[in-house]
């Protein structure tokens, strides 16, 4: 597996090595002892979470409250999405910053999120599945949300899917209302950056 560094400090794109053969393909989308050696320490699993979307589908930015935070292995079996890290931690010197990679069924690589960052997907094909391990459950109260089209943010969302035709982004009225990065610096809702952290989350 190959791992690599993405802007937001402590976000991961990991590509597996992929054996086919007349049966099909083999590959292992997460193996600890490559995230061990990246991050420094293990990824505690609490939650594995699946997503099933149709094309133009839109879903985050999402963050949790930190601590505990909540840090996620993601990837993408079947379909594809763009997927999105953002780093809405204060005093990060990559905050605001955002970064995407295409997860699909073709590279089938899978991105590690540290606690702290914000997570978005845009699906690019129907039936797109996700699945993501987390290091913390679902707990609604710490649950929290950046509007995907702030400007200030600028995501640069596809206007087309996997197959060439127009995307229109479907989006629940929670992420519809979810404030701008400035209303929520301003409520002192964002997570603070804390390099000693683990992850740096």
């Amino acid at each position: 597996m190959h791992v690599e560094e993405l802007p937001v400090p402590g976000a991961l794109v990991l590509t597996p090595t992929q054996h086919d053969d007349d049966r099909g393909t083999f590959l292992e989308w997460f193996r600890a002892e490559d995230l061990r050696t990246a991050t420094g320490r293990d990824l505690p699993l609490a939650q594995a979470n699946c997503s099933v979307s149709a094309a133009g589908v839109l879903r985050g930015i999402h963050y949790a409250d930190v601590p505990p935070g909540q840090a996620k292995h993601v990837f993408c079996p079947a379909g594809a999405v763009l997927d999105v890290v953002v780093d809405l931690r204060v005093g990060s010197p990559a905050f605001g910053r955002w970064t995407s990679v295409v997860l699909d069924d073709v590279d089938r690589r899978a991105v590690f999120l540290p606690e702290g960052v914000g997570h978005a997907f845009l699906a690019l094909a129907d039936a797109s599945t996700v699945v993501y391990l987390c290091s913390s459950g679902y707990a609604p109260g710490r649950e929290h949300g950046v509007d995907p089209f702030d400007p200030d943010l600028a995501v640069a969302w596809p206007e087309v899917g996997r197959d060439g035709a127009p995307l229109t982004p479907r989006l629940s009225a929670k992420d519809r209302g979810a404030p701008s990065l400035a209303q929520a610096l301003s409520a002192g809702a964002l997570p603070t950056w804390a390099p000693s952290r683990p992850w740096g989350a």
